[in-house]
């Protein structure tokens, strides 16, 4: 390698040799690009290892649930008692029980393969799941006025498949992220590990299981109620639907901020 000057440049000799040109001016040139470059590149390479960082840790109008599954088992179970029924209900929650599997599989999936809890499969993968709720809100609000009662049209079986679907990716989510008691779509589980737990009455800052299962449960409850209000305002099912989707929106913009994990010593 030919030797340089104190400015980090090469002299005219070597420049010469080189088959460059004996400017002064153009090597300034050439250091002021090589800087610009160097400066993209580690934008480039930050953004890579950001994105690539492993993150730190319905049934009122529809008749069926689109998360908890064991609900639309038993509504199914039922309906199988009497397929010939007047009410489609079963059929609903079978549809519901099935898309939510599917999600399950593809979800799981999706995460094992392309590296679980990196940052830019996280967002990739909610994002997949606020396309598929805007998909459903689209079908609500443009489509004809539904019912829990009736014929199981397409724009009912649809949205109802969309969002279990979706919802599973959430469930999904919390097994990734290390936190398999909090399912973020059903509360049995959580309502029983809460009350059998020893350190019931603990105070605040010594048991985080605890704060963190009672916090869900408040926030599913929290979420009910605002869906009720949402689906007897004048802005009905596809109202709540939209706000979801903003919320869903939060969430992606909280994995982009999201603390990575530290990375291990060499």
């Amino acid at each position: 390698m030919a030797p340089s000057n104190s400015y980090g440049t090469l002299s005219e000799s070597d420049r010469a040799e080189n088959g460059g040109v004996s400017n002064g001016t153009d090597g300034d040139h050439g250091a002021l690009l090589g800087n610009k470059s160097d400066k993209q590149d580690g934008l480039v390479e930050r953004s890579r290892r950001h994105m690539t960082a492993d993150i730190n840790k319905s049934v009122q109008v529809w008749g069926s649930f689109v998360s908890m599954q064991t609900g639309n088992t038993v509504y199914f179970g039922l309906g199988l008692a009497d397929p010939h029924q007047a009410n489609t209900r079963w059929i609903r929650a079978a549809i519901s029980v099935a898309s939510f599997c599917l999600g399950s599989f593809f979800f799981a999936r999706y995460h094992r393969y392309l590296g679980s809890r990196k940052r830019w499969v996280m967002v990739s993968a909610y994002i997949l799941q606020i396309i598929m709720m805007i998909a459903a809100a689209l079908m609500v609000t443009l489509g004809p006025v539904t019912g829990p009662a009736g014929r199981v049209s397409i724009w009912i079986s649809i949205p109802i498949a969309l969002i279990a679907f979706q919802a599973a990716g959430q469930a999904v989510t919390s097994r990734v992220l290390g936190y398999s008691g909090l399912t973020g779509v059903v509360l049995t589980s959580i309502y029983c590990d809460l009350f059998s737990d020893p350190k019931l009455f603990a105070p605040l800052r010594e048991n985080v299981e605890r704060n963190r299962r009672a916090t869900a449960a408040l926030c599913v409850a929290l979420g009910a109620l605002l869906g009720g209000f949402w689906a007897h305002s004048e802005f009905g099912l596809s109202g709540a639907l939209w706000n979801a989707v903003g919320l869903k929106a939060l969430v992606i913009v909280a994995w982009f901020f999201w603390k990575a994990e530290a990375e291990p010593s060499p």
